[in-house]
């Protein structure tokens, strides 16, 4: 009898100004998951810039990618460009409809509700953008992962972190994901107390200022997508 571990397809999408973070962190913890398969797929295999001033090279086209076991949709500005990228929305569908389970960290989530995977579900983004999600018929819970039956949503960037260990025990086990966390030492002690909203070094003024910027950006392009969806929420 064979002792081969099972492999375990992560399908991530790829996109230009994605928040690298999003993707890299998540990716770290799976990579390290018994029989993980990594893939970074977008429209060719072109390198794809990042946020952060470098590019990525994706693994695979939205032709050639497999059936993923866990498709994830990373965040950032450019996620916001996908909204109005149909082949990546189906590709997207298409990658949910026989995943064992759908996931996104920070704006993806805004990706996934696009593509119409989210509608009437629960789910987490970033804290700037969390409300959001309701244009687009989704709950906004403020946690700092949340699940909704085979849907994994994580907030914003650094949550990718904890979003990809919650996943990561939800595969293999705690004790698997304690390890994982151990060897990558995972332990947030911030200089700051600045890490959210409410945080107690937190300037309430730029809290303002980047929600302010965050919706003068996104905003007219969620409420085209909630437009192509049909009616919905949109207060």
């Amino acid at each position: 009898m064979s002792t081969d571990t099972p492999t375990t397809t992560f399908v991530a999408l790829l996109f230009p100004d994605i928040t690298q973070l999003d993707l890299t962190g998540p990716v770290q913890v799976f990579s390290r998951l018994p029989g993980a398969r990594i893939e970074l797929a977008w429209h060719t295999l072109d390198p794809v810039p990042s946020d952060a001033g470098f590019s990525i090279m994706p693994t695979t086209t939205f032709d050639d990618a497999p059936q993923a076991d866990i498709v994830m949709v990373p965040g950032g500005q450019g996620a916001f460009e996908l909204l109005d990228d149909e082949v990546a929305l189906d590709f997207v569908r298409r990658q949910a409809a026989d995943a064992r389970y759908v996931t996104s960290v920070c704006t993806g989530a805004f990706v996934l509700a696009a593509a119409g995977l989210l509608t009437g579900r629960r789910a987490t983004t970033h804290w700037a953008s969390h409300p959001m999600l309701d244009i687009l018929g989704v709950q906004p819970v403020h946690e700092r992962v949340v699940r909704d039956g085979n849907v994994f949503t994580g907030g914003g960037v650094t949550s990718g972190i904890d979003f990809a260990l919650t996943v990561a025990a939800e595969l293999a086990g705690p004790a698997e994901a304690a390890k994982i966390q151990l060897a990558l030492e995972y332990d947030p002690q911030p200089p700051m107390r600045a890490g959210s909203p409410s945080g107690a070094d937190t300037d309430p003024a730029v809290v303002e200022a980047i929600r302010a910027d965050a919706w003068r950006r996104r905003e007219p392009v969620v409420r085209r997508a909630a437009a192509r969806l049909g009616p919905k929420s949109v207060d």
